[in-house]
């Protein structure tokens, strides 16, 4: 496991699991919620202490700290403690147990998931799927997904991207040639090519392909994806592009657009927030700045309110402006 330092989440020191967990049953005991006391333990543990909070919790009271916070908590407010409660290794399984679930199939966290996500941590999501949900996850997206939008699912799902090693200069220029004849040289697109490279070659190699395809066409990579493609197969190489440039600006990009415009998509901000908070939020807000002149902190503020904006800016951290 790559040991991540960009978050904006930290182990909690010094730390007592028994005086948390002391602490969150007097918030939630009897009338009325202390919600005040919930966010500010929960939010400035990381996960791990919290999985000793939860533990703690049991052996002191014999009850469900989950269960508790569902059925004192509600809303956007109760959906945030309750993701932050989730263990790490099974977040990503979760979610996307839940993108395949009922009815119609949420490409979006599909995508979003598989195009971000290392190699080892794609793994560890089949393991993990298979060992809670006794299913196969390769089986179960098959089953919800078609055409060469699950073709390119299926293959980031092998795990099997090249490691990062020597570049072939050789190698690049074939994959920009082969990218270029595949798409804006053809009529029609050959999207088997682009599912290959862009699935299969290392991050390093590839980030090299875009350069020297930007010099062969003339033209950004996403350029010709956006003119070639279309519907969910175009979002995910859209997504896997952006992800082998920089998975922080991706995060930013996506946290820019689930809080931009009318409406905010809670699910998408909870799941981003929560996910990369131990990972690489710094960057992330970093990036936000750099590329779309805003502050995490303040698209937050603006978008949201009470008990959930004060927790979500917790786990966001600081103010960029």
């Amino acid at each position: 496991m790559a040991k991540y330092t960009r978050g904006t989440v930290t182990a909690f020191s010094p730390f007592d699991a028994r005086a948390d967990a002391e602490a969150l049953r007097k918030a939630m005991k009897g009338l009325g919620t202390d919600e005040e006391t919930v966010l500010k333990i929960l939010t400035s543990r990381n996960n791990a202490q919290r999985q000793e909070i939860a533990s703690a919790f049991k052996t002191l009271f014999g009850r469900d700290l989950v269960d508790d916070l569902k059925s004192e908590l509600t809303g956007k407010f109760e959906t945030l403690m309750v993701s932050l409660m989730r263990p790490t290794y099974i977040f990503d399984a979760h979610a996307l147990k839940h993108a395949i679930k009922g009815a119609g199939t949420n490409e979006k966290v599909l995508t979003e998931i598989l195009a971000s996500r290392t190699p080892e941590e794609v793994r560890n999501i089949k393991q993990v799927y298979l060992q809670e949900y006794e299913a196969n996850l390769e089986d179960k997206i098959t089953g919800e997904t078609s055409g060469y939008f699950q073709r390119m699912l299926v293959v980031l799902l092998q795990a099997n991207r090249d490691p990062d090693g020597r570049v072939d200069d050789g190698l690049v220029e074939q994959d920009a040639q082969v990218l270029f004849r595949a798409g804006e040289l053809k009529w029609g697109t050959d999207e088997e090519k682009f599912i290959t490279i862009l699935g299969t070659r290392s991050v390093s190699h590839l980030r090299r392909v875009f350069d020297k395809y930007m010099t062969i066409s003339g033209f950004q990579i996403e350029e010709t994806i956006d003119r070639e493609t279309s519907g969910d197969l175009e979002k995910l190489l859209l997504a896997v592009v952006k992800c082998i440039r920089s998975v922080p600006a991706y995060f930013a990009e996506t946290l820019y657009y689930s809080m931009k415009g009318a409406g905010t998509d809670d699910d998408t901000l909870i799941r981003v927030m929560v996910s990369r908070s131990e990972i690489d939020l710094l960057d992330i807000r970093k990036e936000l700045r750099k590329n779309f002149a805003k502050s995490l902190h303040q698209m937050i503020q603006k978008d949201t309110s009470g008990d959930y904006r004060k927790a979500l800016l917790l786990l966001c951290g600081g103010d960029d402006e």
